[in-house]
């Protein structure tokens, strides 16, 4: 806790030098997920709480046209229990070769679900399909190439050490590959192809694919996509044969400069192991309904109000009722 007050001045007088000395085009940033539920889940202990999900803190800074460095912190709650503990999520250093190839290295943003999250636009609320499910991590340690093949294709080729920003390198020294394509198609539309694989020793590697289709116009937007998790409880467990999938859709509508309306569907499921009658992760499998709206105050502000309904496969387990109001305010 006494740490957090420390990295908030230290970006503030960032921040200050900043403005004081025009040659140092540095920036300070900040962004904050605070939310208050109410459960209407039947037996649920607790029943409403006001929470402070993410405080994130950050500082950019362009050594010339082609080279720029960004430190972040992630703070927020961790397994040992602590309410607000800060970790460096992004401690990265940007390199544009030429006009069609940047690498970056580092503590970097992983690109699995990254054109998802701009695309779904209310990480507030709650995380895109891969992240919540706990496909991949959304930064990890290691380097990723950017080539832009075409003027409508890009491709991203990386190496990261597997396990995610909180987390170390596994003893073993394996790491997780692999390749992202994006192509621009017309009116707007576009499609993702991902592709990774993380060696394990004494076990199959874990794999991840997924495929995305999404579309973006003035007034409205949505996306489809559809991933595949195999040889692994989450991105970071591994275990032979044990496989995860399912699809995300989800989509909004502007109604005017300060409100839209937005909804999305997921569908998540385990395969069968062999001499059992119910999949491996029966207990967390089902589908996610989530209806709701936002405004937006000022640049920087936004509210949402949300209900979100998760069914499980499990007739024995209730299913999760939620209503919630959000904020995100950030510079």
């Amino acid at each position: 806790m006494k740490k957090i007050p420390l990295l908030m001045a230290l970006f503030c007088s960032l921040g200050v030098y900043c403005q004081d000395n025009v040659q140092n085009p540095g920036k300070p940033s900040f962004k904050v997920f605070w939310n208050y539920k109410s459960d209407f889940t039947k037996d649920i202990a607790k029943k409403s709480a006001f929470e402070l999900k993410r405080v994130y803190l950050g500082y950019s800074y362009k050594f010339d046209e082609n080279i720029s460095g960004k430190i972040t912190y992630d703070i927020g709650t961790n397994s040992g229990g602590s309410a607000y503990t800060a970790y460096v999520k992004i401690a990265a250093l940007d390199w544009k070769l030429n006009s069609k190839i940047k690498l970056s290295l580092g503590l970097i943003g992983n690109k699995q679900f990254n054109d998802q999250k701009d695309l779904w636009g209310y990480r507030y609320v709650i995380k895109t399909f891969q992240n919540e499910y706990k496909f991949g991590a959304s930064a990890d340690l290691g380097i990723n190439s950017e080539f832009v093949i075409s003027s409508n294709l890009k491709m991203n080729l990386f190496m990261f050490n597997g396990e995610g920003y909180k987390n170390l390198q596994d003893k073993d020294g394996n790491h997780r590959t692999g390749i992202s394509l994006l192509y621009a198609l017309p009116k707007g539309f576009e499609a993702k192809f991902y592709y990774d694989s993380h060696p394990i020793t004494g076990t199959d590697p874990i794999s991840n694919t997924s495929l995305f289709l999404g579309y973006k116009g003035a007034d409205s937007r949505f996306g489809i996509e559809y991933s595949e998790l195999n040889n692994a409880r989450t991105y970071k467990s591994s275990e032979t044969d044990h496989n995860r999938g399912g699809f995300s859709f989800y989509g909004s509508k502007k109604i005017n400069s300060k409100y839209e309306l937005f909804a999305r569907y997921d569908q998540i499921s385990s395969n069968i192991l062999q001499g059992e009658s119910n999949s491996w992760n029966y207990n967390n499998d089902g589908s996610l309904v989530i209806l709701g709206t936002q405004y937006q105050a000022v640049k920087g502000v936004k509210l949402n109000l949300n209900y979100r309904l998760f069914k499980h496969d499990s007739s024995i387990i209730n299913n999760k009722s939620i209503l919630s109001l959000n904020a995100e305010f950030k510079i």
